[in-house]
């Protein structure tokens, strides 16, 4: 029975006061346990369903589950660190092993003396994958390294002077041209050349007439060094105390082109009557023949060369 209902047969007498309030009191009651026990249900509905999606009934989950399953926070630290040692490896298969990684006090790796062999070394930035293979073969085999040889001294200063507006490329290509048109470089032989025999060299060999009467000259300046010094070695080694100077260049382009040293060395032999020997020839010159080591810090021959300057 509703409260109105009550209220209207207490009106119409058929129902006594008393028995109208506890009908209501009832009813009421009634109304606060069917509230209570919906809410309870929801409550209980809400849990199972957040339960479920997580956790299904009857199964347990060890901590396995939580530290080792993918995308957890072990999982991802144990990928970052096998990240970390794999960059490790590689360094030192780059660069050698070096005593501080064997014991582990510090990370920094440092190249060996030796490197093993490797069919892409790093070397100086004026090399590019295009460079003509003549080019790189003679920065790998010759650029820096200490030449003391008096006809080899001849025929690198020769060089030097001939890629003045050309490169060291074509030069390079030229260069058995200039071995047999300049006796191998025999300086006591070419110093011997007629005119005749010149302007033939000019010809067969494509050489301006103007560099070969240059290394004719030269010749003649380098028999009178050879008079007054002993050898042009010596002469010309003279210059930098029998020492190579080492530089420590990083960029490329911090290398110069000429220094106070080959300014000095050029006007020396400009006065002693030489041709084609510019700053700027002559500091090609020194690198070309080892008087100055001018690879890049970051060169594979740049150790190797630093160490043919020590043990000569």
């Amino acid at each position: 029975m509703s409260k109105t209902e009550a209220i209207s047969l207490t009106k119409r007498g058929m129902l006594p006061p008393s028995s109208c309030s506890s009908l209501m009191d009832r009813s009421e009651s009634l109304k606060r346990d069917s509230v209570m026990s919906n809410g309870a249900a929801k409550v209980r509905g809400s849990l199972e369903r957040k339960k479920s999606k997580s956790f299904k009934e009857g199964e347990s989950y060890s901590s396995w589950l939580i530290t080792e399953a993918p995308g957890s926070i072990a999982a991802v630290r144990r990928e970052q660190v096998a990240a970390q040692q794999a960059l490790r490896k590689l360094k030192i298969a780059h660069y050698g092993r070096s005593k501080s990684t064997i014991n582990f006090t510090s990370s920094k790796v440092v190249p060996l003396l030796h490197p093993n062999p490797n069919p892409h070394p790093q070397r100086c930035s004026f090399l590019t994958p295009t460079s003509d293979p003549i080019y790189v073969a003679y920065h790998d085999e010759e650029w820096g390294v200490p030449v003391h040889d008096d006809k080899t001294l001849f025929e690198l200063l020769t060089l030097s002077g001939a890629q003045v507006g050309s490169d060291w490329t074509s030069t390079l290509r030229k260069r058995h041209d200039y071995r047999k048109a300049f006796m191998e470089f025999e300086a006591e032989a070419v110093t011997k050349l007629t005119e005749k025999e010149m302007n033939a060299i000019s010809i067969e060999y494509k050489i301006d007439m103007s560099k070969v009467r240059g290394v004719v000259e030269n010749a003649t300046k380098i028999v009178e060094i050879k008079k007054a010094f002993g050898s042009l070695e010596k002469y010309l080694w003279g210059f930098v105390n029998h020492k190579p100077i080492s530089t420590n260049y990083k960029m490329g382009h911090k290398i110069p082109v000429k220094t106070s040293k080959s300014e000095s060395i050029s006007k020396d032999m400009v006065r002693r009557g030489f041709r084609f020997v510019g700053p700027t020839v002559v500091h090609s010159f020194m690198q070309a023949a080892g008087l100055t080591n001018d690879h890049l810090i970051t060169c594979c021959r740049h150790t190797p060369c630093t160490i043919l300057a020590t043990n000569p």
